[in-house]
């Protein structure tokens, strides 16, 4: 990959995350070898506990050099270190992705892709699968995926992107606990704007669903979906979402 300036910067919020940083970065670096592009990760934890397990990783490794890897201290709360990394990425490109998601192969080339086939896409996001043998999470993923597409909004742990200049002319992400993400593709599609899928899925962990019950922890999401678009404030909302 040649170092030149990049063509998209991924952007991994993280908080406390020490022991999932070093398998989240190797699969970044290992992302693609035909894109430039930078990596910028923005602790919310102002003591930066995971940004300090980073240093000595990039120092063992050599893709640092060619990826430039950027680390960020920022005011807890996801949507507010996803801002905090968009001002300091310099890509038009820019991808939120969460620290247990893993990009598919060449995934970077392919959002370039999709977006240089119309200027009308101005972000998107990839189907999703949840890393786990046992058939119920194949099922998920599989619903996950189809209502993203059918309503034409993505969650954050699907690897969303956005062309930078359209992500600054909304004002980013909101501040609020939880939702974020949704709000933010709402605005988008509010305003007629198009989102794309991609239909190689992002993995992301089943360690969520594993910790509080497959059930509960489903049934729980759809409730707080179903209550935000019904105009339930997120602050509310947060209370049952840890």
């Amino acid at each position: 990959m040649p170092l030149s300036k990049p063509l998209l910067s991924v952007i991994v919020p993280v908080w406390r995350e020490a022991d999932k940083i070093e398998d989240a970065l190797k699969n970044l670096y290992s992302a693609t070898e035909e894109v430039s592009y930078e990596i910028i990760v923005v602790d919310g934890d102002y003591e930066g506990s995971t940004l300090k397990v980073i240093e000595p990783f990039l120092q063992s490794t050599n893709a640092s050099i060619l990826v430039p890897t950027h680390c960020v201290i920022s005011e807890k709360g996801r949507g507010n270190q996803m801002n905090c990394g968009a001002k300091k990425a310099i890509a038009p490109i820019l991808l939120f992705l969460h620290v247990d998601t893993k990009l598919p192969p060449r995934a970077l080339e392919k959002i370039l892709f999709k977006l240089n086939q119309s200027n009308e896409i101005v972000a998107g996001a990839f189907d999703l699968a949840i890393e786990s043998p046992q058939w119920i999470f194949t099922v998920i993923s599989k619903i996950s995926s189809w209502r993203s597409r059918i309503t034409r909004i993505p969650y954050g742990d699907q690897g969303i992107f956005i062309r930078r200049e359209i992500f600054e002319a909304v004002g980013g992400f909101e501040n609020i606990p939880i939702m974020e993400d949704v709000t933010l593709m709402r605005l988008l599609k509010k305003q007629n704007m198009k989102i794309c899928f991609l239909s190689d899925p992002v993995s992301t962990s089943a360690r969520r669903w594993e910790r509080e019950g497959i059930v509960q922890c489903t049934l729980r999401n759809w409730c707080l979906i179903t209550l935000y678009f019904c105009g339930v404030k997120p602050q509310v909302l947060s209370r049952f979402y840890k």
